[in-house]
């Protein structure tokens, strides 16, 4: 408990200065004044609910040098200029700050953009400007399922109970409750705490079938039918792979599978908790959608869709020909990005594993509009948005919504610590230490998780008034800018390749992946053609 100890300090200092004041010398007063206001505003830090983090280190929370012990970004945070090591800039993390506490987010003096830098964005506003009503903006996913569902365009991406405390994922719930907006489980399937408060659910489920798995960790079809039948449950997602580590799978140590973990996921307390790297379900592209196809069918008719990660692109391009050759669509498909995190990824996976979500979101797109498929499947993205303009460029780029984890997880009170993987979590967010997690005050930081969302979309809907749209549904590559160097600015109509519809169909899709693997893309195998499998063997590939 030494993140106490200063607290416990000033106590016993104030103590014993009082006593020396007492019985030998006045002298001792300006102890008893400064140990004792220490100790009054370490009593404070502890009975204070705002911040979870002068909860759980009274008095220490007020120094910086004492701060950088808990980790690297206490330095970063609090000293010096941001670097690459931190996956959010000072200047994002303060926008989300501002927005889930509700304070004003103006900005004075100007832009604080290299307004003349390679890789500046922005987008051009219309001499018409537009009126929006509200920034309530809504999709519509599974408009052919039995209960289809409106969704938010912005969502509570994929974080399981689990990686992130019972505290965490009340405050995350109840703001989605209040405002409106969905909760994805992730795959560590639903918890009690996402059921107290009764926001919209999204159930997450990856290759351990966590809370659908029979006893030999298969898929239970009894089992995902008590829960998917759930009214709070409104649509199903299947975890193809994340961002943060595609292609890997995972294990909960057994030390760390308590009773309440054994029964949220259906698997057996103090034994390791084990996410293989693929699924069980099925092998082929058409054995993915007729196990979509059943999850729907048993779940009642709602939306159930899959999440993926672009690796190898005839892999993805297996499943498009499969949903074209077979008539079998998935309601949804969330894109995310290579860029995704997690607390529990090896560096290399992190750092060079996946393809980015924009180039990722362009693929899926672009598939989709060149077999007709486009109006018939939403398009989700994730991968570090966390503002209005993040959310407006990945919509201009094919999406239909957008989930985040890291911009609620700031909402949340996270200070980007870097101790995800120790337990040791200073804001009570990431980690299973009850002593540390019962310290995040679930009403206010749902408060701040709901009004993050609001001001983000209230941002967003002052955006789309400037651009004299009325709705994010219309917004397209032609609406942002990019400068790709000092002296040419170019839209993302025309930096990326969109591809007509129909064009996979008809063999006028000219854009080089296409050319390059389409054709030996197989709807019954994930695995290529052999002309592929033969390119392997040579250095020319």
């Amino acid at each position: 408990m030494s993140r106490y100890a200063a607290l416990f300090a000033s106590f016993v200092l104030t103590i014993a200065c009082t006593f020396a004041l007492v019985l030998h010398s006045a002298a001792w007063i300006g102890g008893v004044a400064l140990f004792g206001g220490f100790a009054a505003l370490g009593a404070w830090d502890l009975l204070q609910t705002r911040s979870t983090l002068r909860r759980n280190y009274p008095i220490l929370a007020h120094f910086r040098y004492g701060l950088e012990s808990i980790g690297p970004e206490m330095r970063q945070y609090f000293i010096e200029s941001d670097t690459a090591e931190v996956p959010y800039s000072r200047q994002q993390r303060a926008l989300i700050y501002q927005r889930a506490k509700a304070v004003n987010d103006t900005r004075p003096f100007g832009t604080q953009q290299d307004v003349y830098g390679s890789e500046y964005e922005w987008i051009n506003h219309s001499m018409l400007p537009a009126e929006i009503a509200s920034e309530d903006f809504r999709i519509r996913i599974g408009a052919q399922s039995a209960q289809p569902y409106d969704a938010s365009v912005f969502n509570i991406s994929a974080m399981s109970f689990g990686s992130l405390s019972a505290s965490a994922i009340r405050a995350l719930n109840d703001g989605a409750k209040r405002g409106g907006f969905y909760h994805d489980t992730g795959e560590g399937s639903i918890s009690p705490y996402h059921r107290e408060h009764g926001g919209d659910l999204v159930w997450e489920i990856g290759s351990g079938y966590f809370g659908c798995r029979d006893d030999d960790g298969g898929f239970s079809e009894e089992r995902f039918a008590a829960n998917a039948r759930d009214p709070q449950v409104k649509m199903i997602e299947l975890k193809l792979s994340q961002g943060a580590k595609p292609g890997h799978g995972g294990v909960l140590p057994a030390a760390k599978v308590s009773a309440e973990i054994s029964a949220t996921r259906g698997v057996r307390q103090g034994v390791d908790c084990v996410s293989p790297a693929r699924h069980s379900a099925f092998s082929t592209p058409a054995g993915l959608l007729e196990f979509v196809a059943r999850m729907r069918e048993l779940s009642g008719g709602k939306p159930v869709g899959f999440k993926l990660a672009i690796g190898h692109p005839w892999e993805w391009f297996a499943i498009a020909k499969a949903m074209h050759e077979t008539g079998m669509l998935p309601d949804f498909i969330v894109v995310d990005g290579g860029e995704g995190g997690t607390g529990a990824a090896p560096a290399e996976f992190m750092d060079h594993v996946g393809v980015p979500m924009h180039e990722a979101l362009m693929l899926v797109h672009n598939t989709l509009v060149g077999l007709n498929l486009r109006d018939r499947i939403r398009i989700g993205a994730a991968g570090r948005i966390s503002s209005a303009f993040d959310i407006a460029r990945t919509l201009a780029m094919g999406a239909d919504w957008c989930n985040a984890a890291r911009g609620f997880m700031f909402a949340l009170g996270c200070i980007q610590a870097q101790s995800c993987h120790t337990g040791r979590c200073p804001t009570g967010i990431a980690t299973q230490d009850a002593s540390r997690w019962r310290k995040l005050d679930v009403p206010d930081k749902a408060t701040r998780v709901h009004q993050f969302h609001g001001n983000t979309l209230k941002a967003l809907r002052e955006l789309l008034c400037a651009a004299g749209l009325e709705h994010p549904s219309q917004l397209g590559p032609e609406h942002i800018l990019r400068r790709v160097s000092p002296f040419e600015v170019r839209s993302l109509r025309a930096l990326y390749s969109f591809i007509a519809p129909g064009a996979l169909l008809d063999g006028t899709a000219n854009h080089a992946v296409f050319r390059e693997y389409w054709a030996e893309s197989r709807s019954d195998a994930f695995e290529p053609h052999a002309r592929i499998r033969a390119m392997r063997g040579s250095k020319s590939y």
